[in-house]
């Protein structure tokens, strides 16, 4: 059970889906814009990822009435080999532009059995997660990854040079039970933190350092910090390797060069994704591929659990429950987060 919803109203999806959807236009995006931004957030707090669901409308909301986002970009797609294309999402909002670039890495793949999709001129996109599900319900595997606002020290470093950069991989599961990884750099994300912050509450000292490079427990110390890689100099290594393909290989901002929402939201961020697939149609037939797939999650669950009441799981699995339960018993929403949708949705004549 999730336990926000013994205190937060919960909406069912269909609801909340119009709602979002209204809101967005309300902000002045096109119809089929806000439906697009909607789907990845809804889908991210269908998961469970609330801190990247539709609460995001706040920071979202703040810099298209700033102009820090364009409210109707104008995303120009440009073929540049047979299976590689790279976009420029013109400063929209990133699950806007973000759904851009993967539908066309789609295209790509289903022409040609693999496609990458680089992207500049983004804004933050949201988890990797609903991008891996769309894909996997298409029949497509997919590595996916964003850079992101530095948050993060080089290794040894004393000042942040390197954002939190999400990356995430999917493959198409039996009866929909899809793999999905989706991990940040950092132990935690700053939002995590950010929510302890608000309630009061201490974080464990592996979540981040203060300014001066020393591990904290203080949330607001942390923020005014650096985030810890997962992995050590391994975390390091993959943030950097992400921040390559997302930023320096599409042309977009990277490292010290991406603005800060926070610090600067009337000024375009430049971000950048990459979205590569492989329609896995073309390794073997759908009912192949969920047989083996099925054999490889049973593998992993089949072992014994050194905590009874944890069985083993495989990445994906509690999202998808998640997902399965929120669609019977309704989306729990925060009540601020509501309040903010039905006040942008309100501009929007009925």
């Amino acid at each position: 059970m999730n336990a926000r919803a013994d205190t937060f109203p919960c909406l069912p999806e269909a609801e909340l889906r119009t709602l979002g959807e209204r809101a967005f236009q309300g902000l002045g995006l096109p119809a089929t814009d806000a439906a697009d931004v909607v789907q990845v957030l809804l889908l991210a707090d269908l998961f469970g990822l609330s801190t990247h669901g539709l609460g995001r409308i706040e920071s979202y909301g703040e810099r298209l009435e700033l102009g820090g986002i364009t409210c109707r970009p104008e995303i120009a797609t440009e073929r540049v080999a047979p299976a590689l294309a790279r976009l420029d999402g013109a400063n929209g909002v990133g699950p806007l532009v973000g759904m851009h670039g993967l539908r066309t890495a789609m295209q790509l793949a289903r022409e040609h059995g693999i496609g990458a999709a680089f992207v500049r001129g983004s804004n933050h996109f949201g988890p990797v997660s609903p991008y891996s599900w769309i894909a996997a319900e298409a029949g497509f595997a997919s590595m996916i990854g964003s850079n992101a606002t530095t948050t993060i020290a080089p290794w040894g470093g004393s000042d942040a040079r390197l954002g939190n950069s999400p990356l995430g991989f999917g493959v198409p599961g039996a009866d929909g039970a899809h793999f999905m990884l989706d991990m940040a750099m950092s132990v935690v994300a700053r939002a995590k933190i950010r929510n302890a912050l608000k309630a009061g509450q201490a974080i464990p000292d592996s979540w981040a350092t203060d300014k001066a490079g020393r591990p904290t427990t203080d949330p607001r110390a942390a923020l005014d910090g650096f985030l810890l890689p997962i992995g050590g100099h391994k975390g390091y290594g993959l943030a950097l390797l992400v921040d390559l393909f997302a930023g320096l290989l599409s042309d977009a901002a990277y490292l010290t060069h991406v603005k800060s929402w926070v610090d600067a939201p009337d000024e375009p961020q430049n971000l950048g994704h990459f979205f590569v697939l492989i329609d896995t149609r073309r390794l073997g037939s759908a009912g192949w591929l969920a047989a083996r797939m099925q054999d490889f999650a049973q593998i992993l669950h089949g072992s014994a659990p050194v905590d009874a009441g944890r069985p083993v799981i495989v990445p994906g699995e509690i999202e998808l429950r998640n997902m399965a339960r929120q669609r019977v018993e309704g989306v729990a929403v925060d009540p601020a987060a509501l309040a903010l949708l039905q006040r942008h949705a309100a501009r929007v004549p009925a």
